[in-house]
């Protein structure tokens, strides 16, 4: 009998997913463990691998949205069975879909000698069947490739992405430089096309509703960051003692918890009819991927992040980035969120403004910039400090300018003052 490929369920929040993409295509024979497919759900992929050998059969297109547990493929026993199952019409299947298992640990196999064909010596690597066959291709060593699919798999970008800086290195037989693009379109010469869809899609209808159903507006200013400054070198110094390498991200996450403690309205969502002030205070925190041309932004939560310490918060901060540029983000770690932070320093330094959008169904964003040295006046002087632009994004048919100008006086204040964020 065959068996299922199905939509797992990988998080409370998690109702649907989008085949993003086939791994092996309509027939092909896997092994229990192989990647068969790699879904999309909230901007997240994910790879789903078979739990049982056979000869696959496809029942869902890519870029077909579907519920968890929908059957999207099928694994004959038998290349009997495949093709009996070819010969039917489409149908529906349903099924309660397993929680994706821990994968045991690779049993460490003994060091080979170089004459041992790669493929003998490096069945201990995870890595996509799709990938792995273009690394054969190639002659391409995996100890090489630098892994950034789910639990340190090896996707076939990563693959594309070794042999395309081998090809680059100086003296290689394949080393070209890059060649004037051969397409015009409307007398301009194309240097790369980007498929509109999967995340870049998702990115696009998501920020374009929210400025579809918000009144945004932006309020601008700048927060002395003298004390942060003398904190963070204070925490950075005895780092072994604190337990945690301290950001300035990681103290503004601190800080935008606290001040939304003391102004809870920017802490809501617009629901139907009502306006629901969240209990909770679950920072999300943007995180720019590394994607070339096609860039990336995803918003892992930090929950109830008025309740951590700021060590606890700085933990959690890093592990979500780890985890987000490797593609291993769950969808309950980039659900919930009831307020955004995102912070462009490490992009872009110097003193700089924008008005970001905010990230629905919640109803403020603030974006910050990089901590430099600007003229403030002081005591009747002009002085240098340190300080930090942000500009915060507020949706006008919540929340009043009152409440959101108390919000920012008041983070402005936690951060002239950062050892109350402490305590």
């Amino acid at each position: 009998m065959a068996s299922y490929v199905a939509i797992p369920k990988l998080g409370m929040a998690m109702t649907e997913a989008t085949v993003v993409q086939w791994q092996v295509g309509e027939g092909a024979h896997v092994d229990r463990g192989d990647v068969v497919v790699t879904i999309e759900t909230d901007k997240t992929n994910w790879d789903v691998e078979a739990s049982a050998p056979g000869w696959l059969h496809v029942l869902v297109a890519p870029e077909e949205t579907v519920p968890v547990g929908r059957v999207i493929g099928l694994l004959a026993e038998t290349k009997a069975e495949l093709f009996t199952l070819q010969q039917e019409p489409a149908r529906e299947i349903m099924t309660t879909a397993p929680e994706p298992a821990a994968e045991e640990p690779a049993a460490a196999s003994p060091a080979a000698p170089d004459s041992v064909p790669q493929r003998a010596r490096r069945k201990d690597i995870r890595i996509s069947p799709a990938a792995r066959k273009i690394a054969e291709e190639h002659g391409l060593d995996l100890e090489t490739v630098s892994p950034t699919g789910p639990d340190g798999r090896i996707v076939r970008e990563d693959v594309e992405r070794a042999l395309a800086a081998r090809t680059a290195e100086p003296g290689h037989p394949g080393a070209t430089v890059p060649a004037t693009a051969a397409e015009v379109r409307d007398g301009k010469h194309v240097a790369a096309t980007i498929p509109f869809k999967g995340m870049r899609r998702s990115i696009a209808e998501h920020m374009h509703r929210s400025l579809s159903v918000a009144a945004q507006l932006t309020y601008i200013g700048e927060a002395d960051m003298s004390e942060v400054v003398a904190l963070r070198a204070q925490l950075l110094a005895h780092e072994p003692e604190v337990g945690a390498h301290i950001t300035y991200n990681d103290i503004l996450v601190v800080a935008a918890a606290r001040a939304l403690h003391s102004v809870p309205i920017l802490n809501s969502s617009l629901v139907g009819d009502e306006v629901i002030v969240w209990d909770d205070i679950n920072i999300g925190v943007a995180v720019a991927l590394e994607r070339g041309l096609e860039g990336g932004l995803i918003v892992p939560v930090v929950r109830n992040a008025d309740r951590k310490s700021l060590r606890q918060i700085s933990g959690e901060i890093a592990g979500l980035v780890e985890k987000a540029r490797a593609n291993r983000l769950s969808p309950d770690d980039v659900a919930g969120g009831t307020f955004t932070v995102t912070n462009l320093a490490t992009v872009a330094g110097g003193w700089f403004v924008g008005t970001p959008i905010i990230n629905q169904p919640q109803s403020a964003i603030i974006a910050t910039g990089a901590v430099c040295d600007r003229p403030v006046a002081r005591n009747g002087q002009v002085v240098i400090r340190p300080v930090m632009p942000f500009s915060l994004t507020f949706d006008h048919r919540v929340v009043d300018g009152a409440p959101a100008a108390k919000f920012a006086a008041r983070l402005i204040e936690l951060l002239a003052e950062p050892a109350l964020l402490l305590m």
